[in-house]
């Protein structure tokens, strides 16, 4: 059974959107993940070493996309199996408002600590 106190229909809607955002995000910044042409002709050292650095920067981002993500579908398969709301650790209700803040949530505060 899936958490009592919370609309699981409006949940859902929250964690489909989010991952819609995060897939957005990730196409519109590909480009910035590219590898980072060195001509030396076109660009000066320090112009490289910031593409390197901006290439760099734009990797991590999209890493953290992915983990969030990686979240956000399991979450829905809680929410499919029936057991979105419990802690994994001790099987308790995580709190409603610790849910809203973060949905993927996957232990309750107590064992999270």
């Amino acid at each position: 059974m899936n958490h009592p106190e919370l609309d699981m229909i409006a949940v859902t809607a929250r964690l489909e959107a989010l991952r819609e955002e995060l897939c957005e995000q990730s196409a519109a910044s590909a480009d910035s993940r590219e590898t980072v042409v060195l001509d030396q002709t076109s660009v000066g050292r320090l112009s490289r070493m910031d593409a390197l650095q901006g290439q760099a920067m734009a990797k991590a981002e999209e890493q953290r996309r992915q983990l969030a993500l990686t979240r956000i579908e399991a979450a829905l398969k809680r929410i499919a199996a029936g057991d979105y709301g419990e802690c994994i650790e001790c099987g308790e209700w995580i709190s409603k408002k610790r849910l809203e803040w973060d949905p993927t949530v996957l232990k309750c505060i107590d064992c999270a600590e």
